[in-house]
């Protein structure tokens, strides 16, 4: 019976977690061989190493995640019942951790958000870490998350980064074209974990200091109304553009002078390993988990408490009235994105999914 190696990853979107699968594709097959990948949105980009199994229509593309999952789920069983397989699972963890234990599957989870996300209460702590503790292995991509698993829910873990590319391409916001004050940009989904409430309230105070900005909010999701409400309540229209959806977001990152997260919780934010790859200094809340990792406790950025937009604003002042310390921290950043390197950590992938194919 030939051994199977799957990637479980029911909604494939254009946020973070896609990102690092899209760049294991490119790397992992010629270290491990063919990935099938279980997915609900439609794919027909199949190669000699890469057969993704999903639906034949696109009808299930933009559905919740629940029903994507159940999709999965029939999938993986239907596909694999009688193999021999390992799973990588990027989403819905809980169920590929109940399915390969059905099946008989080695099961390697990827966790990729702070559990401050959903270990709210002591019953969730007990389920999680109940099924949790089932897989064969557990992949975090930050220390602090890795040392948050073991304090939370007594887990260890194995450290593997994000993986991020180095190229740089550029495309225009037509907010910022022409202005020569202070080029503000966030990138993430409109809702309540990437808290652009807390940036908005921030420029107000901008704005009553007399201070010459604008800022573009690149992303789509729920709270859209929300923050165009608060926009109008402060009056900003005409200092902050919410942009919509942007395929390839991180082009336009080079069009800003800074780069402000103001997120509640993270993995490890793809988007702050961007900014420094286009050398733009980054004000990032210092929220779970990621983002003082990556700017080495405030050594390559600034950080700020979760929510406080009265200390964002003094630091957004401070830059625009005194830029070159800021800067000289983003150009020292440039030093450390080895830490991120595809080949390197897709080789810690590789190594992982190979110790549990042997053992099969």
């Amino acid at each position: 019976m030939k051994k199977k190696i799957i990637f479980y990853i029911p909604s494939i979107e254009a946020a973070g977690v896609e990102k690092n699968l899209n760049l294991l594709i490119k790397y992992l097959p010629n270290q491990i061989g063919k990935i099938n990948i279980i997915t609900a949105n439609k794919k027909n980009n199949n190669s000699k190493n890469v057969k993704y199994i999903c639906p034949h229509s696109s009808y299930w593309n933009n559905k919740n995640r629940t029903l994507k999952n159940i999709i999965c789920i029939y999938l993986l069983i239907k596909n694999f019942w009688s193999s021999k397989a390992v799973i990588l699972s990027f989403q819905s963890n809980l169920t590929s951790i109940i399915i390969s234990k059905i099946l008989r599957f080695r099961i390697l989870i990827r966790l990729n958000t702070s559990l401050k996300k959903y270990l709210n209460n002591f019953l969730k702590k007990v389920i999680f870490k109940f099924f949790y503790s089932l897989s064969d292995v557990i992949i975090v991509n930050s220390k602090f998350f890795k040392k948050e698993l073991l304090n939370e829910i007594n887990l260890k873990s194995h450290l593997i980064y994000n993986l991020n590319i180095y190229e740089k391409k550029r495309k225009k916001l037509e907010f910022f074209k022409k202005f020569k004050g202070l080029k503000i940009l966030n990138i993430g989904r409109l809702t309540d974990q990437k808290d652009q409430l807390t940036l908005i309230r921030s420029l107000e105070i901008l704005k009553k200091k007399n201070n010459n900005f604008r800022c573009s909010i690149i992303g789509g999701g729920a709270f859209r109304n929300i923050l165009i409400s608060e926009i109008k309540r402060l009056n900003l229209e005409e200092y902050i553009e919410l942009v919509g959806f942007k395929n390839n977001a991180e082009q336009y990152i080079s069009q800003s002078d800074i780069f402000v997260l103001s997120s509640k919780y993270e993995g490890l934010p793809n988007v702050l390993i961007e900014s420094q790859k286009y050398g733009i200094p980054i004000i990032s809340s210092n929220c779970p988990t990621g983002p003082s990792e990556i700017l080495m406790n405030g050594k390559l950025g600034e950080l700020f408490p979760v929510g406080n937009y009265n200390i964002l604003a003094n630091k957004l002042l401070n830059f625009s009235k005194n830029k070159k310390n800021l800067k000289l921290k983003s150009s020292y950043a440039k030093k450390y994105l080895k830490r991120f390197d595809p080949v390197i950590n897709s080789q810690k992938y590789s190594k992982l999914i190979l110790q549990e194919y042997e053992k099969i």
